[in-house]
């Protein structure tokens, strides 16, 4: 696999912390100019100030497209041009089936689904401005997957984000832009420190670690993942190597969901 992304120019959102930030260190690394984007702009840009050279840190609310709008135009002002887009940006929440409100869901979905779908459609309009193509990478997960009965509205927005990159990557094949996501399984972030204690404050486990202990015990491979065991997937996916994928969704879980 070629993992050649030398001078690509690549927004990752979501990036000031978790996997996104270690997305964008390692396509960095690999030679591309970055746009660490996150809605913390001080956390995008302690971020972009660690990985040094020609990353830069955008402010963006995937949520809103003219905010969304203004981060890619930021991006193609500073390099020239877009080539590939991370969607990543994600928000998760534990919550027993029974007691998921329209609020939760709304939430949810409106950052991990209705944010792929605006990100995809505003970094397309730039790529076909151009006419040189691109790449659109999407995180989806386990949970676009399998429904977990903790995290009912979160699976639903992931399912999504599967659906959105199989629709995206037929609508536009003939513009040269491919659409493929990447599924992650337990990783040890921010984020599921952040589950960790919603699942000790809702009684579900008694002791801080039990929870991502407990959700890794059918991971083949035998531990839960780290953000830099993401990356090899994420930098094929920005590289010329995957020139020749489109639609589909990468299962990176050590061995959880087989497909």
């Amino acid at each position: 696999m070629s993992r050649s992304v030398s001078g690509k120019s690549i927004i990752v959102t979501g990036a000031g912390r978790g996997i996104g930030a270690e997305i964008a260190r390692d396509l960095a690394h690999n030679g591309a100019r970055v746009c660490v984007a996150d809605i913390n702009i001080e956390a995008a840009k302690k971020v972009a100030d660690d990985i040094g050279g020609s990353a830069f840190a955008g402010e963006v609310d995937v949520t809103d497209r003219t905010s969304t709008r203004k981060l890619i135009a930021a991006a193609v002002e500073t390099f020239g041009r877009l080539d590939v887009m991370f969607n990543n940006a994600g928000i998760s929440q534990t919550r027993p089936f029974m007691d998921v409100t329209e609020d939760d869901w709304r939430r949810i979905m409106d950052v991990n689904a209705l944010g792929v779908l605006i990100g995809t459609q505003e970094a397309a309009a730039q790529m076909k401005a151009q006419g040189t193509g691109g790449k659109i990478v999407n995180t989806a997960s386990i949970a676009g997957k399998q429904g977990y009965p903790l995290f009912a509205h979160y699976c639903a927005s992931k399912f999504a984000v599967v659906a959105l990159t199989q629709a995206a990557a037929r609508a536009l094949a003939a513009d040269r832009i491919t659409v493929n996501a990447f599924a992650p399984g337990v990783v040890r972030t921010e984020l599921w420190e952040q589950l960790d204690r919603e699942f000790m404050t809702l009684g579900l486990t008694d002791k801080p670690d039990q929870a991502i202990n407990e959700f890794s015990q059918s991971i083949l491979i035998g531990r839960y993942s780290q953000p830099e065991d993401i990356t090899g997937v994420t930098t094929f996916l920005a590289s010329t190597g995957s020139d020749y994928v489109t639609g589909q969704t990468f299962m990176v879980d050590g061995g959880m969901v087989l497909t």
